[in-house]
């Protein structure tokens, strides 16, 4: 895998502070953590900021939403109101891409996320982000897919309408300008 670009010194500290004002803004997200050890994380793994920065570009607004005891490491969702405006109309994955004959998406889901170093939430990731907020009420996010769905063509999308989680089923090569796809990242 190619190496990935670094951030200049500037938007290391751009990022940064976004980053510790929606810590500190959202509070209930993390309770219990405190931004100096999540900094102190992050500054001692370029290649993550440099994911986080690409989480950022693309309108996905992450924050820190808990620790893994079992990993050692801070987890990072994308927390926008609604799915990443720089991560929608696309289909799920390469194969499905690939599969359309005209009318391509510009990009898949899949690709798009480990271009960026994170992964797709699963659904189990979607409902607990939803307990944090209300996400998605106007968009959808496509959500990790397993494997004996997307062998069938299938894959699995989520949103929040009637005070409810939704999850659904759509064709993988299927795209939709209000949909797009929520990044987990460890750090």
């Amino acid at each position: 895998m190619a190496a990935r670009p670094e951030l200049s010194p500037g938007q290391r500290q751009e990022l940064l502070s976004v980053l510790q004002i929606r810590f500190e803004r959202n509070m209930n997200r993390h309770e219990g953590l405190a931004w100096a050890k999540v900094q102190a994380r992050l500054e001692a793994n370029p290649a993550k900021l440099w994911s986080l920065h690409e989480m950022e570009r693309t309108g996905g607004e992450p924050d820190v939403v808990g620790y893994d005891n079992k990993t050692d490491e801070f987890v990072f969702y994308d927390c926008a109101a609604e799915s990443p405006q720089g991560r929608r109309s696309v289909c799920y994955d390469r194969e499905a891409l690939e599969s359309r004959k005209e009318h391509k998406p510009k990009a898949s889901a899949l690709s798009m996320a480990a271009g960026m170093g994170i992964e797709l939430l699963t659904e189990e990731q979607y409902r607990a982000l939803q307990q944090l907020g209300k996400f998605d009420t106007k968009t959808s996010s496509w959500v990790r897919t397993p494997a004996d769905i997307r062998e069938l063509g299938g894959a699995l999308f989520c949103d929040r309408r009637y005070g409810h989680v939704f999850v659904y089923h759509n064709g993988a090569e299927s795209y939709y300008a209000a949909r797009g796809f929520r990044g987990v990242l460890k750090v």
